[in-house]
């Protein structure tokens, strides 16, 4: 049995594709069902649905053979443990830093300054801003990021952009573009030699489908 561990939403649905073109078609939809494990056209796949930052830790120790997840995710966890054979090239977004559209940011982040900063990528907001030579305050949340500029809570936020419209609502702006971002397949160091040649096949058809794209 293969075990494939995927976040619902933006990574399953772009998912599918690539597992359509690996001959592994998803039986039941995720949305219409509340199973935690989705079977698939064959017998020896399972797909688990688990949060999309728990997607390595599933991977990591065994829970799951393979899985999708963000770089954002990835760098968060460490990636320890974890063999990293593609970037799927999905679910592509940016990591940047926005403020309030009246916040000066040029000046706030001169050399020596310290300023407060929400997010949830505490390891990728503090080293960014190490190599910029500003001292942080982090503030961890989970979600609503975009409140806290607007409350005081901090001058900045670090968070994943998309179209920015969520942003532009809520008054902010977008300063600084850290990384671009997008999935990729991870997979159990163990499976990949316990069960290296069904995870072989997987590997190959998802990189040939990647290739293939306009």
């Amino acid at each position: 049995m293969l075990t494939l561990a995927l976040s619902k939403g933006r990574i399953f649905d772009e998912t599918l594709p690539l597992l359509k073109a690996a001959g592994i078609e998803v039986t039941e939809d995720p949305e219409k069902s509340r199973k935690l494990i989705l079977g698939t056209n064959q017998p020896e796949v399972r797909v688990v649905l688990v949060r999309a930052t728990d997607v390595p830790t599933y991977v990591q120790y065994g829970g799951a053979d393979l899985g999708v997840a963000g770089k954002d995710i990835l760098l968060e966890h460490g990636g320890q443990g974890l063999y990293q054979p593609l970037d799927l090239r999905i679910a592509k977004c940016r990591m940047s830093v926005a403020v309030r559209a009246d916040f000066d940011y040029a000046a706030a982040v001169k050399q020596g300054s310290r300023i407060r900063v929400a997010t949830k990528y505490v390891g990728v907001a503090r080293d960014h801003f190490a190599e910029k030579g500003v001292h942080v305050d982090l503030i961890k949340l989970y979600g609503s990021m975009e409140l806290a500029p607007l409350t005081g809570l901090a001058d900045a936020i670090v968070d994943l952009v998309s179209t920015g419209s969520t942003l532009k609502a809520n008054h902010l702006v977008e300063v600084e573009e850290i990384m671009q971002i997008s999935s990729r397949l991870v997979v159990n160091q163990a499976a990949l030699k316990l069960k290296r040649e069904p995870l072989r096949q997987i590997i190959d058809a998802f990189s040939t489908a990647i290739e293939s794209r306009p």
